[in-house]
């Protein structure tokens, strides 16, 4: 076990993450980031941001993520490219343990996010980034005006799908049901807009793509899809596949230490703050959110969530001294019933 103990340890890298230790390092917290060994977050598998402030011309997901780690590090952020593999936060100092090392902080940011879930299915690896994506917001313009399909029925789907009609593409819902899970009046939006058209009881087998006569590279050009009934299989053209069949986010590591809400993710105190019910442990980014899912938001999460640890640590002093037991596992649900928030 590591004899210091820190000021403050986050978990996760991404947007948040980074966001965190840029803050929290300029306030003289000295902080310990677990990055973990896929270090980065989604953002990684990203290839033409254009959403992110500051970069007209657009910039790869890695090279943005691989920016905010260095300027991490220029003010002081200690990183290390290892997985968290427990957490103790029933008395502080908190332990973290990554391996075969242990480490102890007064104060822990969790921004292990979150992934989308995939369709599995042949060519969805093979193009994502060149037609495969997993958020219209990020990458709906650069189909605009072309042929695109959304696979799922939920809020989101229908929401990706609205999005992408609005930027004049031709928009194919597929989805495995006779009818839509979204709420009804987004589900009705849909399905009297003049560019979205539907494929019921239908799920994608196979992305196919092929190669550009003028550049060479490869992108999607069509989806392979079954009828879950009859077996029939069709074969439709497109340029882009929208995937929206949800978010997983990433609790495993947390999920007996801090209370979650309905969908899984971390429950914050209160909507203005990244508290959670445990006093010191933070939350941020896309683990504690699952409306927005976007860089900015996420990084302004890192901000929010470094700016509290550095107030709560001030209030209670940053000092080893104060070790003293905080909201101890008993207690986790009446703190969430007390800070009670929609989400």
């Amino acid at each position: 076990m590591s004899e210091a103990v820190r000021q403050v340890i986050i978990i996760g890298s991404g947007p948040a993450g980074y966001t965190a230790a840029i803050y929290a390092a300029r306030a003289n917290l000295h902080p310990l980031v677990y990055a973990g060994s896929a270090w980065g977050g989604q953002l990684m598998l990203t290839t033409d941001l254009e959403n992110f402030p500051g970069f007209p011309e657009s910039i790869e997901g890695a090279a943005l993520m691989e920016r905010m780690r260095a300027q991490a590090e220029r003010f002081g952020a200690e990183m290390r490219n290892c997985d968290v593999t427990s957490v103790d936060f029933a008395r502080r100092p908190f332990t973290v343990v990554a391996g075969s090392e242990t480490t102890r902080a007064n104060a822990v940011i969790v921004a292990t996010g979150a992934q989308a879930k995939t369709l599995s299915v042949p060519g969805e690896d093979e193009y994502r980034g060149r037609g495969v994506s997993t958020c219209a917001t990020c990458d709906g313009a650069l189909f605009a005006g072309r042929r695109v399909v959304v696979v799922g029925g939920g809020d989101v789907a229908i929401e990706e799908a609205l999005l992408l009609a609005r930027l004049s593409c031709t928009v194919t819902v597929i989805h495995r049901r006779d009818q839509l899970r979204a709420s009804k009046t987004l589900a009705q939006r849909a399905l009297d807009h003049p560019a979205i058209q539907f494929m019921w009881e239908a799920v994608v087998e196979e992305i196919v793509g092929g190669s550009d006569a003028k550049t060479g590279i490869s992108h999607v050009t069509a989806v392979s899809t079954r009828h879950v009934t009859s077996g029939v299989t069709t074969q439709l053209a497109t340029d882009a596949v929208f995937v929206a069949v949800g978010h997983l986010p990433n609790t495993k590591l947390i999920r007996d230490h801090l209370p979650l809400d309905d969908h899984g993710y971390v429950r914050a105190c209160a909507a203005e703050t990244t508290a959670t019910a445990i006093e010191g442990v933070f939350v941020a980014g896309d683990v504690r959110d699952h409306h927005y899912r976007q860089a900015v938001t996420a990084a302004a999460d890192g901000c929010r969530a470094a700016i509290d640890a550095e107030r709560w640590l001030d209030a209670v002093g940053r000092s080893a001294q104060s070790q003293y037991p905080t909201h101890l596992l008993p207690q986790w649900k009446d703190a969430a019933r007390e800070h009670e928030v929609s989400v």
